[in-house]
């Protein structure tokens, strides 16, 4: 008899009305190879546009595979991704949003194959092909490589080829204590946070593999590109702060952030007269209180 011990990996997947998309992902999940189990747990937050049906025809296609997880009303993107986070069983934590797919059969293989003997990682991502709704390619990278990512990387804002339908992450509660931190629900770039935090909790480091395996698609119903460009900035800039509030960092770190300050959202912040902002940013950031 199965039993959840038995999962190896939780499929995450969090969509809001993503029926043209919503198939697609989930195909992707199913065709996967591997000799471990792994279950598919889809967060659907009572979509309007028929998404819901969808998915619902698919567990009762493979019930013993999918889950889903839905309440009677909408509760937006934080509480929705933590309530499919608690659901998940699998000793890793594959993510996939609704709108994107996987096109590697082999994708969770390799990832949790490496993952089980490089104990000094705590994530596991790859490149990934970047197209729009006709599925043009906007962006690949034609000739991949390793990359390895520190804490130290994510923090002063590397984080090549680390989107959310690649990252494979140890579901462990070092990790997941992001979803219960009390400024959790005013970050803007969950996945970006996640992959700071947990480098910063454990340690560990982010490997990405260099096979293209996923595909991210741009559209005008996703989420960061239905935000105006100010307000994409201003929600860079809110993010900004809350790392810098809420994670340690030593000297040639906060030199390297004051320059990524300098260099991407200072002119922003005084050009709309915003001095007092601008000057918290820059407290907080020497702020003796933040060194590690």
């Amino acid at each position: 008899m199965v039993t959840e011990n038995d999962v190896i990996v939780s499929v995450c997947c969090i969509t809001y009305n993503h029926k043209q998309f919503i198939a697609e992902s989930i195909e992707g999940f199913l065709m996967q190879k591997t000799n471990f189990l792994f279950e598919i747990v889809i967060g659907d937050d009572c979509s309007t546009d028929g998404a819901t049906d969808v998915i619902k025809e698919y567990k009762e296609k493979y019930p013993d595979k999918i889950k889903l997880t839905s309440g009677n009303k909408n509760v937006g993107a934080h509480k929705n991704m933590r309530n499919i986070i608690e659901a998940c069983v699998g000793k890793y934590i594959a993510l996939c949003d609704g709108d994107d797919y996987w096109t590697d059969p082999y994708k969770l293989q390799k990832q949790v194959d490496f993952l089980e003997h490089n104990s000094g990682y705590v994530m596991c991502c790859h490149y990934t092909r970047v197209i729009d709704k006709d599925y043009n390619t906007l962006h690949v990278e034609p000739h991949p490589v390793p990359l390895v990512h520190t804490y130290h990387d994510l923090l002063t804002g590397k984080q090549t080829e680390t989107k959310t339908a690649t990252v494979v992450y140890r579901n462990i509660p070092e990790v997941n204590q992001l979803f219960y931190k009390p400024w959790y629900f005013n970050i803007f770039a969950v996945d970006k946070l996640l992959k700071i935090f947990a480098t910063y909790n454990t340690g560990l480091k982010i490997y990405v593999m260099p096979q293209v395996m996923s595909c991210y698609r741009n559209h005008v119903g996703g989420i960061w590109s239905m935000v105006k460009t100010d307000a994409r900035k201003e929600m860079v800039i809110s993010d900004f702060n809350l790392i810098i509030r809420h994670f340690s960092y030593k000297w040639p770190q906060k030199v390297k952030l004051l320059l990524l300050y300098l260099k991407r959202d200072i002119l922003f912040e005084l050009r709309r007269l915003r001095i007092r902002k601008a000057y918290n940013t820059l407290k907080y950031l020497f702020n003796p209180l933040s060194v590690s």
